[in-house]
């Protein structure tokens, strides 16, 4: 529970703290500016009216949505505020973290560390979460860190997934390469997969996701996943709710000459998923549906089509050339602005004038416009996939379309427009069906129905518990580096440093080492070195402190989970190429190989084959040469911040030093990283993140270096902290 619980009521400390994560796009309470950019839409909804539903509930004492706080002249001050308040018990923490710059998803990537040191800080400050869920890629490979490391049960939302994604954009002709380049997809599935991994539960919209999209997963495990569709606000998407639509007939009414004829109606993001070209082309080249009636292409905001992204002016200006092709003037309206109030207003009119609601996207995982024009009883035309297929078959609405079919899209429009009994039928449904299936209060009452099993069989987190004073020396900044090969393999160099040590009293020293804690000792002995305040062994796998080496068994209690090590030795006994160390580089939770890199599997082959197997665990190369398995909350990223977390040091007050991939997990995020002159080439792509330091010094000397670049013996400077 919530550090802070002992100051509450007994009966509000049974309560629980919920903790939402959702990082890209723009997030506020008031307004939500939907369809400003491809990154800002349902889902940006889905988290926010989930927030406030769960936070009506008697179980739930708070909920927190952490997003990214963004600084920059080219978006509102809103997204800036550090807090704000958007129902009774519920509120939006915006973490700094990257650039303070407005950024679009695809570039969080490199940052997500750096926001799970922040997150930590700001746990430390306000107390632990009894859940965590993490909203979409990005945030779920967030919140499976945070998860982790706190021992804190996780779920996920994955809202769209990557590797559907690849799949659409393949068959429609895109190369991997241009897949990658453009969208860090390799990144996304793998953090997609360690989500999964992760969660204890997976909340999804739809069967199709559970059946269809998830199954591409390696970590598929339909038994943790559970369907619980999300609602719509129906006392805003009613036939009635604030029945003028005079501002939207005003805007529509500007491009079209008779507004008599029904509206076929879409809202969409200027994104090629929505499949927004074949629409306005079916419209072009359907005389029939000209004559019958006007189409109504709503695109969000735009100030200026020069603030467009290229993929955005691209289908843009393709909308705008269909449309001079087929002379659609008169018949076609794309207004230029959308404000928060008008979205139901635009579902109304259509409504009013027997119109029918489109969305043609060639992937939908939910599809929240459609629910919205289910509640407002407008009929709904939708892809044949995910959400839509739920949606129609719970409400009887609408029909279903195939996207890439252009006479399909036009017999079902022509079906719905010219058959008014149809019409009224399809209304009257989707108005009923909405109430029934798709209420907020119903997701939450499922939501936390399954939350409460979750805490049920969920130990405490081992770092909500209070712990005595603090066993370290009194020292305000602290040295942690690696042995071989960083702090190792100059004589002179390490006495330099030694020196460095034993002459700054008020700094601490820290080894992190994939060696056993016996040679870790036997090597820091030969080398003279000052004895360890802090012992980081077996690659992140054992905590010891100080001359005696007192264990950190608050560490060693978490970190067997789901730990198997007879198993996954089996596993790998038979894969080309790997064969085990000596016994003497093995420990309780490190299981290290050697590779022979012309007979083994590359690293991504290896994960599937422990992941086909339900084996969870992390795989570590490092020198092009070694694999260490270790367990999934192991590791010396997750020691260090363990570290951090439970003894109240701040990030920016501790120096690490690293050469090769083992050392990565540290060398991340919001501490002072030194990368050794003589690093191995798995750390180049660390060069172009912020606070990680590329000594030109080799070993011991480069540490050295990196010290007085930060001038981490004084006033400490951070010169690599400038992100813009």
């Amino acid at each position: 529970m919530n550090k802070n619980s002992n100051t509450k009521s007994s009966n509000d400390s049974q309560k629980s703290k919920i903790t939402l994560i959702s990082l890209h796009g723009l997030i506020r309470g008031d307004n939500p500016e939907l369809g400003r950019d491809s990154d800002t839409g349902g889902q940006v909804i889905y988290v926010l009216e989930l927030a406030r539903e769960l936070a009506k509930h008697p179980d739930v004492r708070e909920v927190e949505l952490l997003t990214r706080q963004i600084v920059d002249d080219k978006v509102s001050s809103d997204y800036a505020q550090l807090e704000e308040q958007i129902a009774e018990n519920a509120k939006i923490v915006r973490i700094p973290f990257g650039p303070k710059k407005y950024l679009r998803k695809e570039l969080l990537w490199p940052y997500i560390e750096v926001f799970t040191d922040q997150t930590l800080s700001y746990f430390k400050r306000s107390g632990l979460p009894d859940i965590i869920h993490g909203h979409y890629a990005d945030a779920g490979l967030a919140g499976a860190h945070l998860a982790r490391l706190l021992h804190i049960p996780y779920i996920f939302t994955g809202h769209s997934l990557g590797r559907v994604k690849q799949e659409r954009l393949l068959a429609k002709g895109s190369t991997a390469e241009s897949i990658e380049k453009k969208y860090n997809i390799s990144t996304r599935i793998e953090a997609e997969e360690v989500a999964l991994e992760t969660a204890t539960m997976v909340v999804t919209s739809t069967s199709q996701e559970v059946e269809e999209q998830y199954k591409l997963y390696e970590q598929y495990d339909p038994s943790r996943m559970e369907v619980i569709p999300p609602g719509v606000d129906l006392t805003n998407f009613s036939p009635t709710a604030n029945s003028s639509v005079d501002s939207v007939r005003t805007k529509v009414g500007r491009f079209l000459s008779d507004l008599e004829k029904p509206v076929i109606l879409t809202i969409a993001r200027l994104d090629e998923r929505k499949n927004l070209e074949t629409l306005v082309r079916v419209f072009g080249q359907s005389q029939r549906l000209r004559e019958v009636a006007n189409l109504v292409v709503v695109l969000g905001t735009r100030k200026k089509l020069a603030d467009l992204t290229k993929p955005e002016r691209r289908i843009f200006d393709n909308v705008l050339s269909l449309i001079d092709d087929y002379d659609l003037y008169g018949s076609i309206a794309y207004p230029k602005t959308l404000a928060p109030g008008e979205v139901s207003e635009f579902y109304r009119l259509a409504a009013s004038t027997q119109g029918v609601f489109v969305n043609p996207a060639l992937t939908e995982p939910f599809g929240l416009t459609l629910l919205e024009a289910a509640g407002t009883g407008l009929p709904i035309v939708a892809t044949n996939d995910g959400g839509p297929r739920d949606i129609i078959e719970n409400c009887q609405n609408g029909l279903l379309i195939d996207p890439l079919d252009e006479e399909d899209i036009e017999h079902a429009l022509l079906r719905i427009l010219t058959d008014s009994e149809q019409w009224e039928e399809f209304s009257k449904q989707g108005i009923a069906g909405a109430h029934k299936h798709y209420s907020w209060s119903n997701h939450a009452d499922r939501y936390l129905r399954d939350l409460k099993d979750i805490l049920k069989y969920s130990e405490k987190p081992v770092l909500a518990s209070s712990f005595p004073k603090r066993r370290l020396p009194t020292f305000d900044r602290l040295i942690i580096t690696d042995l071989d090969n960083t702090l190792t393999g100059d004589e002179e160099a390490v006495r330099e440093f030694t020196k460095i040590i034993e002459e700054n009293d008020k700094i601490g020293f820290g080894i992190a080492t994939g060696r056993t804690l016996t040679n870790a000792l036997e090597l820091i002995h030969k080398l003279k070195l000052p004895m360890p305040d802090v012992l980081d062994t077996s690659v992140g796998t054992a905590l010891h402190y100080g001359e005696d080496q007192i264990e950190d068994r608050s560490w060693r209690r978490q970190i067997d989970f789901n730990w198997k090590p007879d198993e996954i030795r089996k596993v790998l006994e038979d894969v080309p190429g790997l064969s085990l160390q000596s016994a003497e580089n093995q420990s309780d939770f490190k299981i290290s190989y050697e590779i022979d890199t012309t007979l083994a599997p590359k690293a991504a082959e290896i994960r599937k084959i422990l992941r086909q197997a339900k084996l969870r665990a992390n795989l570590i190369f490092s020198l092009g040469m070694y694999l260490d398995v270790i367990p999934v909350r192991g590791g010396s990223g997750n020691t260090l911040r363990h570290l951090l977390y439970k003894w109240g040091f701040a990030p920016e007050q501790v120096l690490v030093a690293g050469d090769s991939g083992n050392d990565e997990g540290m060398l991340k995020g919001r501490t002072l990283g030194v990368v050794v002159g003589n690093h191995s080439p798995e750390l180049n792509k660390l060069k172009k993140l912020p606070r990680i330091y590329f000594a030109k010094a080799e070993h011991a000397h480069g540490i050295i270096e990196g010290i007085q670049y930060y001038n981490f013996l004084d006033h400490i400077k951070i010169p690599n902290d400038d992100l813009e």
